[in-house]
This record gives structure tokens, C-alpha cells and sequence, in this order.
């Protein structure tokens, strides 16, 4: 059965469907993003050079679950746990999920990436694309703190969306997307890369690295800073 095709950016959180969904599709819950297979394999690219050689990568806000059931299988030796607060999102990811059929590929676990409390002791990676943007900023500082007592010393925190640098948007577009997300709910917006940083550095996560990616998005990647 196919999966169902999501609208643009934010239609999963609002539950908005495109496609032939209906009733008889309800046992395969898998939806699709186009924006995550056009983004996928470049964002793999970068998680080349920047993951640990084994361990457990955590992805924040799965979202559809393409992201993960991919680097899955680029990226065997690492066990990945996908997670997400929504619930058509949790059933999205834990049917690809099974659908894929990786070993290395657990279900879902539902998290709120606000809480406290996360149902994760410990990891060697964390993963988070396309979040921070359509979300009040607390939940960029709930992320932070999250990664802060997750991340094993000198992990890592990857990190994919449109960022602003030094207050102002890297192009026209990115400017028109603020205003819109912004229109939609006053508490989302573009973030600037030097407030996420410093977000970051006050619980030990220091910002290492920014890759420009197409259509004006960004990559940061952050590690966990090692105290002897």
C-alpha cells in the first residue's frame, strides 16, 4: 500500500493530508514529506563526517519517519531511535518502521522534547531537522537542556532548518517564510544561529560546525563539551 503524501512544511502538525487517503488506507499509516526526500541524502551526506562510530543516534521530532528509516540504512553500525510527540507522526514512524525491516531501526518513542523527563537515559547522538522553527523558542531551550543530559561527553548535536545570521535572513526567501510562520502563530519564527549557540553554551553544548545546505537551509552541528 502506498504511503500517504503529506502538504507543506507543517501539515503534520495540523493534520493536513494530500493524496488518496481515506478509511481503506488505514492500516498503512506511512505518510511522506517531499521536502524530506529532497533533503535526506544531502543531510546523510554531513552525518557522514560528524556521528560516532557506534552507539545510539537519537532523532527529535521524526516528524514522517523518512529521515530515520534512511540514515538507518546508510548507517548500520549505529542503532537509531526515532521519537515525536504527535500522534500521526508516531504512527507514520512506526510504520516505516516495520516496513523497513531494520534491525538497527527501533519503534518510536513518544517524547516531549519540553519535559524534563525524556523516556532516553543516555545517547551518543542526537538528530533534530525542521523543528525549532514552527515551535514556541522554549522548546529550542527544552532541546538543550535535553541534549545537555543525554549526550555522553563529546557528543554530538545535528541540527537542520533555515537559521538567521547575525539578525538578518541569508535570502529574500527565507524573509517571506518567517513572515508567514510568524502570521500562522506569533511564537514561531527563523532563529538566529548566535541565540541557538548561546542557548546551547550555557548548558555545555558548544556549537561546532555550520554547513550551508540548498534552498537556504543550514546544518549546525554541536558537540557536548568533555569536563576532565
Amino acid at each position: 500500500m502506498k504511503a500517504v503524501t503529506l502538504a507543506p512544511e507543517s501539515a503534520l502538525s495540523k493534520g493536513v493530508l494530500q493524496g488518496s487517503g481515506g478509511a481503506e488506507q488505514a492500516p498503512d499509516r506511512r505518510l511522506s514529506a517531499p521536502a524530506a526526500l529532497r533533503n535526506r541524502e544531502l543531510i546523510a551526506e554531513v552525518l557522514q563526517g560528524v556521528l560516532p562510530k557506534q552507539g545510539t543516534v537519537l532523532e527529535i521530532a521524526s516528524g514522517t519517519g523518512e529521515h530515520v528509516t534512511l540514515f538507518a540504512s546508510k548507517f548500520p553500525h549505529l542503532s537509531w531511535q526515532p521519537s515525536d510527540i504527535d500522534t500521526l507522526a508516531l504512527a507514520s514512524v512506526a510504520d516505516w518502521v516495520k516496513h523497513s525491516a531494520q534491525e538497527n531501526l527501533l519503534p518510536p518513542l513518544t517524547l516531549d522534547v519540553a519535559a524534563e523527563n525524556w523516556p532516553v537515559s543516555s545517547t551518543d547522538a542526537i538528530i533534530n531537522i525542521n523543528m525549532i522553527h514552527i515551535a514556541p523558542y522554549a522548546v529550542c531551550e527544552g532541546l538543550m537542556r535535553g541534549a545537555s543530559r543525554l549526550l555522553l561527553d563529546n557528543g554530538v548535536l545535528v541540527m537542520y532548518g533555515p537559521f538567521k545570521r547575525n539578525g538578518a535572513h541569508t535570502a529574500p526567501s527565507n524573509e517571506q517564510f518567517d513572515a508567514s510562520l510568524k502570521g500562522r502563530n506569533p511564537s514561531w519564527g527563523i532563529r538566529d544561529i548566535g541565540e541557538v549557540a548561546a542557548t546551547a553554551s550555557a548548558v555545555g553544548i558548544q556549537l561546532e560546525q555550520e554547513v550551508c545546505m540548498p534552498a537556504n537551509n543550514m546544518v549546525l552541528v554541536f558537540r557536548k563539551r568533555a569536563y576532565e
